[in-house]
């Protein structure tokens, strides 16, 4: 997918659900803006998508998605993956390392990159493990990962806590050395042995084990101080609860250079989803109460969480269709993060558009150190970019999204939003919501039973 993009002439689109204005892209980049757009010579020969009433926001950008590629592929690819994304609005995702082999050296991680290219719908990011084989025994190779092909900057043990002080504080001053960050998966162990969902009032009444609170705001705690000392940069993963908004908010407040995500699930869903026992929902760090649901929304709309991040976990079927206690956790999210962001913030009035280009695009970008992407809609900015009918509704079937697997959470809801197009350095890899233009190939192969 070398060959030249034709230019693309969007009609009366609205950039950050602002005035409508006509957007000429072409040679990867925006080149023109209002009347000076139609007027462009590169409009003479575009695409023409009518826009009108549809809101253009920066190609969203996910810094936590699990795209099981390679050794899970019954579960999802990279091509599968990929789709999902760009149907979903997205631009570049972060894979996660939680892989096998596990992406903890130069090798996995370029072939994971060269995926992302050779399927051509988003850039895929590999992030790099913290440790060898995920093991919290050792590092990993950092330095390799960061100089190779696919220019490592973000690192995780997603799944397992780095919990050993002494190996995150290592990871912390190594990943100095070239602008890197750690992720980290907040979970103190010897608190969530035999854990299954979050430790309360409906865990009690179920008789299930326990995931309490603290066994993730004190990592988040404990890190914040880390980082302080070696003056490094921290992200903290799926936050949670009440507690950890205030964790992170303190540090903020005292000049620690941490960041945080919340996931779309944990913005709408509690544990007491739970009571029906479907595997579904189990998902790890586990739902919540209203109250760290509330205590969450409240914390992305003032700043204190900074991005919103699917932890898109796709499993095959056999792996959640089963009981409760033997079930992986995680749930799909790609294509309904934007919708779910749209109804929980946006028709909420704790975000308006511009917010949501700086949770789902902007901040990402920045975090990941990710250029060309979360970029202004601006002349001679790059053409990464979702456009969005804010007026559309849709209803959830996991068996029509593009995932290799089917476990969404939100089966059967009705959701805001539609993304209707998506572009990638100009190139449409999404129209009248539909993929186009991309050589998947067999990534997108039939879906895992």
């Amino acid at each position: 997918m070398t060959d030249r993009p034709v230019p693309v002439l969007l009609r009366h689109a609205a950039p950050y659900g602002e005035e409508p204005t006509d957007v000429l892209l072409a040679d990867g980049v925006i080149v023109a803006l209002g009347a000076d757009a139609a007027a462009h010579p590169a409009a003479a020969g575009a695409q023409e998508i009518d826009a009108t009433g549809r809101v253009l926001l920066p190609g969203l950008v996910d810094l936590h998605t699990h795209l099981r590629e390679p050794g899970r592929e019954d579960a999802e690819t990279v091509g599968t993956g990929s789709a999902a994304a760009a149907l979903g609005g997205y631009t570049a995702v972060f894979a996660m390392p939680n892989t096998d082999p596990v992406a903890d050296t130069a090798g996995v991680v370029e072939q994971v990159f060269r995926l992302g290219q050779d399927i051509g719908l988003v850039d895929v990011l590999p992030i790099g493990a913290v440790t060898v084989g995920r093991k919290g025994e050792r590092l990993a190779e950092l330095g390799a990962m960061a100089t190779s092909v696919a220019a490592v900057r973000v690192f995780s043990d997603d799944g397992d806590c780095v919990s050993d002080p002494m190996l995150m504080r290592r990871a912390l001053e190594y990943v100095k050395a070239f602008d890197g960050v750690v992720a980290q998966h907040a979970q103190e162990p010897r608190l969530t042995v035999g854990a299954q969902m979050h430790e309360g009032a409906v865990s009690a009444r179920l008789g299930l084990t326990g995931w309490p609170a603290v066994a993730e705001e004190a990592i988040i705690a404990r890190d914040c101080l880390l980082t302080d000392h070696v003056d490094s940069r921290l992200h903290v993963c799926h936050l949670s609860t009440a507690g950890s908004v205030d964790v992170v908010a303190a540090a903020k407040a005292r000049g620690t250079a941490v960041t945080a995500e919340v996931t779309p699930h944990h913005l709408v869903l509690t544990d007491e989803l739970a009571v029906g026992y479907d595997p579904v929902f189990k998902v790890n760090p586990p739902l919540r109460t209203d109250a760290d649901v509330a205590a969450v929304r409240a914390g992305l709309a003032d700043g204190t969480i900074d991005i919103v991040a699917t932890d898109h976990a796709p499993h095959a079927q056999q792996d959640k269709e089963c009981e409760w206690d033997q079930a992986s956790p995680g749930m799909l999210g790609l294509q309904t993060a934007l919708s779910v962001v749209l109804e929980t913030m946006v028709r909420t009035g704790l975000l308006d558009w511009r917010g949501v280009a700086r949770v789902m695009s902007e901040n990402p970008a920045r975090i990941g150190r990710l250029a060309g992407h979360g970029r202004p809609v601006a002349v001679g900015e790059p053409a990464n970019l979702t456009l969005v009918d804010p007026d559309a509704t849709w209803v959830v079937r996991g068996s029509e999204l593009a995932s290799r697997s089917a476990n969404t959470p939100f089966e059967g809801r009705e959701l805001p939003g539609r993304v209707v197009a998506t572009f990638l350095r100009g190139r449409p890899t999404v129209l009248d919501g539909q993929l186009v233009g991309a050589d998947v190939g067999a990534g997108l192969g039939t879906r895992g039973e």
